[in-house]
């Protein structure tokens, strides 16, 4: 609860610098998966024992002090949260990112959006499959209140214009509440599940969740969280290994996010300068995260983006009243833990909807590029199988990855398990390589 309420404290805050500073659009900060697959790479390689050769020595820290029940690793898990802040702060103020940006192309744009829709597709599988019949009814109203009565409007529903003072008889209710509608009914549904003691959920899936709901009534209602409560982050070969790829991958992704949620909204492509100030703004939440002791930083939230597509309702306002209940609840343990008891099979209904959004999106810019060449049909295919491909491989066998120098084989091995960084990477290089 703890970790989740100070995670909840930098994305807020993140998400206000966003919207005011940064790149403006109504974008939610989360941690991204982006953070999670380096991170995963690094704890099961400290877990080996192997943290204390010649190529993996502390640079420089102070003892960290742990919190009761905290991971061992999570100090160097930090580090490389910082590490990322960093250098996504350094990519955004030389004007890195924004060049990037101005040169992606339709054929970057398209397979890269597509592959961060397909990315989520085993979380989402894994989440779902507590409950296939409850995700489903998520699933089924979500896309009946966005696609079938999208344009359904309620007369006692009015909304105020912005110009002469007037009001709107009405608005399209259901497609505005599409996703928040289906996600407190189903959750609604589950709790009655519960109360009846109807078992409906996974057996192993569910006495995780209540360990961790347990875990809720033992945190403080109130507690402040600042740098260096829980010692700080531990600065080592490997840390700064992991946290250039989190940076790399994360800049990535929020840069798909900026372009995503511009098209869903319909507004004009995201300037450089834009991007840049985004990308500081970025790095300055996941600095803020490294020092709290997350094992995540901050990044644009692809869910956030989709769902504003699907209700068309993003407004900055909305998103920075959100961002202050973040800080609030990453103020109060007690309460952040209690999003801990949202089943998981919410989670998964969620993604399913969301996330086919950017799926779709990507498809959508193929109508800029001539599909029907020979050296475009390529650069699709390759870039997107190769993106499935190997971090399947990997996943597999990840000693065949071995340079001699431990820090690099991490490096390399957070990258390459990321499949919107080989997407990117790829059509990026075939398209500006690649005549025709």
């Amino acid at each position: 609860s703890e970790l989740l309420a100070r995670s909840l404290f930098a994305c807020g805050i993140s998400t206000v610098l966003q919207t005011s500073l940064g790149s403006r659009l109504p974008l939610v900060q989360i941690p991204s998966f982006e953070y999670l697959v380096p991170a995963m790479v690094l704890s099961s390689h400290l877990s080996l024992g192997a943290s204390t050769d010649r190529n993996g020595g502390v640079l420089g820290c102070s003892s960290c002090i742990l919190p009761h029940g905290s991971h061992p690793f999570l100090p160097q898990v930090s580090g490389a949260v910082l590490v990322s802040g960093l250098v996504q702060l350094a990519l955004g103020v030389s004007g890195m990112c924004g060049w990037a940006a101005r040169h992606c192309g339709p054929m970057v744009l398209a397979p890269s959006l597509s592959i961060i829709g397909l990315s989520a597709y085993k979380e989402a599988a894994f989440f779902c499959s507590t409950n296939w019949g409850i995700a489903l009814l998520l699933v089924l109203l979500a896309v009946t209140f966005s696609q079938h009565l999208g344009s359904c409007r309620l007369p006692f529903c009015a909304w105020p214009q912005a110009q002469g003072g007037s009001t709107e008889p009405s608005v399209p209710t259901l497609r505005t509440f599409s996703v928040l509608l289906p996600f407190a009914g189903v959750c609604i549904v589950c709790a009655i599940l519960s109360h009846l003691h109807i078992p409906w959920e996974s057996l192993d899936l569910a006495v995780a969740q209540l360990s961790w709901a347990n875990s809720t009534f033992h945190a403080p209602w109130l507690r402040i969280p600042y740098a260096g409560e829980w010692g700080w982050p531990l600065l080592t070969p490997r840390a700064l290994a992991v946290g250039i790829a989190m940076a790399i991958g994360c800049s990535m992704n929020s840069v798909g996010c900026y372009v995503l949620c511009g098209r869903l909204l319909q507004a004009p492509r995201l300037a450089p300068h834009a991007c840049n100030r985004g990308l500081c703004t970025e790095g300055l939440g996941s600095l803020l995260a490294g020092l709290l002791g997350t094992p995540g930083g901050t990044a644009a939230s692809i869910a956030n983006a989709c769902a504003t597509g699907l209700t068309q309702a993003g407004s900055r306002p909305s998103v920075q009243v959100s961002a202050l209940a973040c800080v609030v609840l990453g103020m109060s343990p007690r309460l952040a833990g209690l999003l801990t008891r949202i089943p998981l099979v919410v989670h998964g209904g969620v993604l399913c909807v969301t996330y086919a959004v950017a799926v779709g999106t990507g498809i959508s810019y193929f109508q800029y590029a001539d599909i029907d060449s020979g050296r475009n049909i390529f650069i699709v295919g390759f870039a997107m199988f190769m993106a499935l491909l190997v971090p399947r491989w990997l996943s597999a066998a990840p000693a065949h990855l071995a340079t001699g120098w431990v820090p690099l084989d991490l490096l390399f091995l957070s990258l390459l398990m990321v499949p919107v960084f080989l997407t990117g990477f790829l059509s990026f290089f075939l398209e500006n390589t690649v005549s025709g």
